[in-house]
């Protein structure tokens, strides 16, 4: 069952002929396209305007609120009848579309900072974890807040774990990937796919020191993994590593061998999100992309890496 509000008023759930919600690491909102008929009593429906998608708990059977934005662009097209498409993405997508400039102390962690950025854009926050990790002093020029956030999440993978902002209802959270309660066994599954490669793999990493015109930059450490695989070397120069003992870390970070992912696609769980962890076939995964195709029956689609992959493909 799919229930589609807007406005806090109208109940479009019986018009809905399609829903699809998109949720991945890569990105900050989350995204839902919802096609409707369009009946003559229906709604005027522009963007801007709030919007909920809400489907049944797949333990309860409950009604859960999936996702909550806003309108963000409405299509319409007519053969015969009338449909419209909207997109929807909850209220990060503010985050992602503003940009603008902030001065950062060093000493401050990921969350200190997300708080500000959520004070300054007005979104409520909800949970939010304390990463720990003291981060040195930040100048953002003109750019996206998510791209700010981004970076401090970035910095903070390299001394710890790895966090993600997302939105839970109207709240902002910080949240520790693979930190949900509820792990899901994925069972009777359509499809399988796994993928193997070289592809993106490192196996010697060199860090730099702060670079000087006219100047070779010094070497602050070298590190190297499987040489069996062959040398791919990645070089890594941040202003922020200065030390020996971070440059290692940091470089110990980024070493990764064969790069595996398995994509699978099977009965819908509507409230996994990208960030969670999963098991299949017994073994621990982070999910780096979900694709939900709500409905009765309904289905979905997630890709899945390790933490490994994720750190270096991601946070890297």
């Amino acid at each position: 069952m799919i229930e589609v509000v807007l406005s806090n008023r109208y109940y479009l759930g019986e018009l809905v002929e399609e829903a699809i919600l998109t949720d991945s690491l890569a990105e900050i909102a989350y995204r839902g396209e919802v096609t409707l008929v369009v009946t003559p009593d229906f709604p005027s429906i522009a963007p801007g305007q709030e919007i909920t998608i809400s489907g049944s708990h797949p333990v309860s059977g409950n009604m859960v609120v999936l996702l909550d934005g806003v309108v963000w662009t409405v299509e319409s097209r007519t053969r015969g009848q009338k449909h419209v498409t909207v997109t929807i993405y909850d209220r990060t997508i503010y985050l992602d579309r503003s940009e603008d400039e902030y001065l950062f102390p060093d000493g401050q962690t990921a969350t200190t900072r997300l708080k500000r950025y959520a004070a300054d854009w007005g979104i409520p926050l909800g949970q939010v974890a304390d990463t720990g990790v003291a981060l040195g002093k930040a100048v953002y020029r003109a750019q996206t807040i998510f791209n700010m956030l981004w970076t401090d999440l970035k910095e903070t993978a390299r001394q710890g774990g790895l966090y993600r902002a997302r939105m839970a209802g109207k709240q902002l959270e910080l949240v520790k990937l693979g930190s949900n309660s509820t792990v899901w066994q994925l069972e009777a599954l359509e499809e399988v796919a796994q993928s193997r490669t070289l592809e993106g793999a490192v196996t010697k990493v060199k860090v730099l020191g702060v670079e000087v015109e006219g100047i070779k930059s010094s070497v602050l450490a070298i590190e190297t993994g499987d040489t069996k695989l062959g040398t791919l070397q990645r070089v890594i120069q941040d202003e922020q590593i200065t030390a020996p003992g971070a440059a290692k870390a940091a470089a110990r970070a980024l070493l990764t061998g064969i790069q595996e992912t398995v994509t699978v696609t099977g009965p819908d769980i509507p409230t996994i999100r990208a960030g969670d962890k999963v098991t299949l076939n017994g073994v621990s995964w982070l999910v780096t992309t979900v694709q939900h195709s709500l409905g009765e029956p309904g289905h979905m689609t997630l890709d899945l890496a390790s933490e490994q992959y994720i750190r270096r493909r991601y946070y890297a």
